[in-house]
């Protein structure tokens, strides 16, 4: 690594690559990517070649030495790679419509990471995964994988779980926006806030919250209410309520704690004006337009609205803090090692990370409230049964994890919706199809 690094960014043509790119030019003297190779699927090609335009612009821009490659061979650009990035989605976003639309159209959440929707999405995108973890053992089994392919949890389960690699972290986006609502909502700059997280994906909790050295928990949760995410619409929270809980829930907590009222605004947007699938595809699309431009040479600013904002530069920081052993503290998906009392010692969480040149590890973020443990167990158990479920093609599995998922709240219609599902992603579940 001494001549710079190699990167393999799999699910390069997606629309947040432009961040990704920008995350490395800014990080240049403290992370020499020699080489950035771009990977999509045939499917992706068209936009593949207009993001790799892109980012050979913005390197170019920059005046650094970091080579931009494209290509559909999966296989030569992991070989020698010293990271792994994977930001893909299996079945492109008309897979996501189906995902929300058909469980919508049974009075069911449709959303892309939870219930029957976050289930497909997994099942569809775990054997995938998989094979690229094989192909890694195979032709840079020294590289670390970053995944913030959703659903992270079950994804980083299913490589806990069914792959020889222990060197994966999975990412997400949410902590840091809380940890940037924080800031603000303190007068302080993020350095000065220091917050611990713990739970699952998408079901993280912030457990601490500390500025000079004091404990200022009690002033944010007074302070907390309507933050959210950009996908997810910000309900007040009531403050007796998050009093009483102890901890601060994230934005995807709105799902469960306020499903009545999700689940009703959900089905009426699903009548009138689509899903939000359907109204990320017009965003992307609109990107895309603009990520055409020849004069454009640097991470547009509508980028944010595409509802992932800071994943890529979230994983360009890790990525930098691996390879400098920087010690850090950052907020990952990784094996729990006993941090979290709710989880098994082998169970994924999400929570604090000293980040090293070994990997994370975990450090004590407190115990989480007992109000919040029946639902981080529901969900943990979800993810468990989702990852076996896709590793074997097994439809009594599958119904399993799509029963115990607590937003599929009926027998009969989980079986309605896990068999058109089942259907409409036919093409992309062939582990469901094998015959005996």
């Amino acid at each position: 690594m001494s001549e710079g690094i190699k990167i393999a960014s799999i699910g390069g043509g997606s629309s947040y690559t432009p961040e990704l790119v920008d995350g490395f030019i800014k990080r240049y003297d403290r992370l020499p990517v020699r080489e950035l190779w771009l990977v999509d699927i045939e499917e992706g090609k068209h936009k593949l070649e207009i993001v790799g335009n892109l980012a050979r612009r913005m390197v170019e821009k920059a005046g650094l030495p970091m080579k931009i490659y494209t290509t559909l061979d999966r296989r030569e650009a992991l070989k020698d790679a010293d990271f792994v990035t994977t930001q893909l989605r299996v079945g492109l976003l008309d897979a996501r419509i189906k995902d929300e639309r058909i469980p919508l159209s049974h009075g069911m959440l449709g959303q892309e990471t939870n219930g029957a929707g976050g289930l497909f999405k997994g099942l569809r995108t775990i054997p995938v995964i998989l094979d690229i973890c094989k192909d890694m053992d195979e032709l840079c089994k020294d590289a670390w994988l970053v995944n913030f392919t959703n659903p992270v949890g079950m994804i980083m389960e299913a490589v806990n779980r069914y792959s020889g690699r222990k060197k994966a972290i999975g990412l997400c986006n949410v902590p840091i926006d809380m940890q940037k609502a924080i800031a603000r909502m303190l007068n302080r700059p993020l350095e000065e806030v220091y917050i611990t997280f713990g739970g699952l994906n998408h079901m993280v909790f912030v457990t601490g919250v500390y500025v000079d050295g004091r404990d200022v928990m009690e002033e944010v949760i007074e302070l907390w209410g309507n933050q959210s995410v950009k996908n997810i619409k910000g309900i007040e929270w009531n403050k007796g309520f998050l009093k009483q809980l102890g901890v601060i829930p994230c934005s995807y907590h709105r799902y469960y704690f306020m499903g009545k009222e999700y689940l009703e605004e959900a089905i009426e947007h699903y009548k009138e004006n689509g899903t939000r699938a359907e109204k990320v595809k017009k965003i992307e699309e609109e990107l895309f337009e603009l990520y055409k431009d020849v004069n454009l040479n640097e991470k547009p600013k509508q980028l944010e609205q595409r509802g992932g904002a800071y994943y890529s530069d979230a994983a360009c920081n890790l990525i930098c803090s691996i390879y400098n052993d920087t010690r850090d503290i950052q907020v990952v998906n990784t094996v729990n090692r006993g941090v979290l009392d709710e989880l098994e010692y082998d169970e994924v969480a999400e929570m604090n990370c000293i980040i090293t040149k070994n990997g994370p590890v975990p450090v004590s973020v407190g115990k989480l409230p007992k109000a919040v443990n029946g639902l981080i167990q529901q969900i943990k158990s979800f993810e468990i049964a989702g990852a076996k479920a896709a590793v074997t093609g097994d439809y009594d599995k599958a119904l399993l994890a799509m029963m115990i998922n607590p937003l599929v709240f009926s027998q009969s219609h989980a079986i309605t919706v896990l068999d058109e599902l089942l259907e409409a992603h036919k093409k992309y579940l062939p582990q469901f199809y094998r015959k005996p």
